[in-house]
């Protein structure tokens, strides 16, 4: 359950930075609230995971979801460029919380 929870959270991790990019330097009201919620609910979730797992894990992949999430989520949403190397970071992340989950 502890791992189902952290992949919520890392989820609600990429939504509020998505949300913080969308608030326009916290000028868009809707998106501010939006973003705090967010990240209230990422931490919270978190906290429920990290019951279950070592924190030296947990937040690492949580900070991985959040960082490759966040990339892609440039690319594919807020039209970023899309970039080779872009990608090959990104699976260096994800490679990166698999071998948390596995060594962990």
């Amino acid at each position: 359950m502890g791992w189902l929870f952290l992949g919520i959270a890392g989820l609600f991790e990429v939504l509020s930075v998505s949300l913080l990019k969308l608030s326009d330097g916290m000028t868009k009201k809707i998106y501010v609230v939006g973003t705090a919620i967010s990240f209230g609910l990422s931490l919270t979730v978190l906290t429920f995971a990290l019951q279950h797992i070592p924190v030296s894990i947990g937040y690492g992949v949580w900070t991985g979801i959040g960082a490759a999430g966040s990339v892609l989520a440039g690319m594919f949403i807020f039209g970023e460029a899309h970039d080779y190397r872009k990608y090959l970071l990104v699976v260096g992340i994800v490679i990166s919380i698999a071998g948390l989950k596995f060594f962990g």
